[in-house]
């Protein structure tokens, strides 16, 4: 459609620039015929020649003498040069041929000078110094003419010239203009009508008649259309789940604002124990926490989906990097007596932020333990650059696999209701953010697989 576009339109370009040349040249040669006027334009070469050649010369013992590059000036041009004296006695000459006068008068000058000596040789004069300079090209290329003109008469040639020219320009531009753009601006206004449509959020399609060259630009638009109904649809479901979110959110909050609340009322009751109040202090002091860790994953999640995240990234060896974290989690009390197990390799080593990416690859290894029954082995294998989370539990939903890093999403097995709904989107980004990737299988009754790929 672009070459199809494009070919047509320099297709009208040349047919008139065509026809606006053959019209001027017509004008031109109408107008000449009308008036004597200028026959030819006079050629400066030789006199520019001339003026500049004062740079070759210079002056030893009083006399002018010509330098070499002068001399070879004067070879390629085809010229000689002849100095005289305020009197017009030749005093020194470059290549200048024989029989010559050793003297010229001021009339002499003039006349050899407007119309060429017996020889017919081109003059031209210059100036030097004290002396003057002919220059002469004896089989020049160029003549001179001599022209009697009348500015008033030029003027008024050259402004009836200009008017006819510009006018039957003007004529012959609008009328091409007019039959070409007829066919090209009409399917534009329907054009501009689809494009007013999209921006009121109409994304319905249609085809309309006739729109020759500019079939392929609606076939586009219809497109995009389709292309913003799904966004839209996606849209729609996101700010769904958003305000679902912030409603579990909202909710998380209000149970441990609660318990702080109720438990800071308990603590100015006076007749407590040292015991009761350390009791309700550690309640007040777990609840905030669990605050705080909310609003940090709200705000890393923020950052990481605006590209606001900076890494300290350090050279390390996965294998004993996912080592010490297995070990961390058989330190915690709540999975001490869970079935973890550990396989490495030959394990690659690569660039990260040790604290963000134990954070990520903790959140895999804990979504396996805590959406899943006691009983489920987990398995940790490091194989070269590649880190694998498996387990044999529940498995999740074919229909919820493709929203598990969604932000905002909290899958249907998830029995934990203190979670986020962020976890898995900040471990995906910080995946990402590392130029690594993810990749989770999964069906129900047979457990989740969580690869995590490190690419070089």
């Amino acid at each position: 459609m672009k070459w199809k576009l494009t070919g047509r339109y320099l297709l009208s370009i040349v047919l008139i620039v065509a026809i606006v040349v053959f019209l001027n040249i017509v004008i031109l040669f109408v107008l000449l015929n009308d008036r004597t006027g200028i026959d030819d334009v006079e050629s400066n070469s030789g006199e520019t020649f001339t003026r500049n050649f004062s740079t070759y010369l210079s002056l030893e013992d009083g006399e002018p003498v010509v330098s070499t590059e002068g001399q070879e000036a004067l070879e390629q041009y085809g010229a000689f040069i002849r100095f005289l004296d305020e009197t017009g006695r030749v005093v020194s000459e470059v290549d200048a041929p024989s029989g010559l006068p050793d003297a010229y008068s001021p009339i002499d000058l003039i006349q050899i000078y407007k119309y060429m000596d017996d020889e017919l040789r081109l003059y031209f004069i210059g100036e030097f110094d004290d002396y003057s300079y002919l220059i002469g090209v004896p089989d020049a290329s160029e003549r001179r003419a001599l022209f009697m003109l009348d500015e008033q008469a030029i003027l008024a040639y050259m402004a009836k010239a200009f008017l006819w020219i510009l006018v039957v320009d003007l004529l012959v531009a609008a009328l091409i203009g007019l039959l070409f753009s007829s066919r090209l601006t009409r399917p534009v206004y329907r054009l501009t009508e689809r494009i007013q449509q999209l921006k009121q959020r109409d994304f319905s399609t249609s085809e309309p008649k006739r729109v020759g060259i500019y079939r392929p630009v609606f076939h586009d638009l219809n497109a995009v259309s389709e292309t913003l109904t799904t966004y839209e649809r996606q849209r729609e479901e996101l700010d769904e789940r958003r305000k679902e979110w912030m409603s579990n959110v909202s909710h998380d909050l209000k149970t441990p604002l609660a318990s702080i609340q109720g438990y800071a009322e308990l603590l100015d009751d006076e007749s407590l124990d040292v015991t009761e109040r350390n009791q309700y202090v550690h309640v007040i002091e777990r609840q905030a926490k669990y605050m705080k860790e909310l609003l940090d994953d709200f705000n890393l999640t923020m950052r990481l989906q605006h590209g606001d995240f900076p890494l300290t990234l350090e050279e390390s060896r996965l294998e004993p990097f996912v080592r010490e974290l297995v070990i961390d989690v058989l330190n915690d009390p709540r999975f001490s007596e869970r079935h973890i197990e550990f396989e490495a390799t030959t394990a690659a080593t690569v660039s990260i932020d040790r604290h963000f990416m134990k954070r990520a690859l903790l959140n895999f290894l804990y979504n396996a333990l805590l959406h899943n029954d006691e009983s489920v082995k987990v398995t940790i294998q490091v194989r070269d650059d590649v880190v694998t989370i498996q387990d044999d539990g529940s498995g999740i939903a074919e229909a919820e696999l493709p929203y598990i890093f969604e932000r905002y999403y909290r899958g249907t097995n998830t029995d934990d209701a203190r979670g986020s709904g962020l976890g898995m989107a900040i471990s995906r980004d910080i995946i990402e953010a590392h130029g690594g990737k993810v990749d989770v299988d999964s069906a129900p009754g047979q457990g989740t697989t969580v690869r995590i790929i490190f690419i070089p």
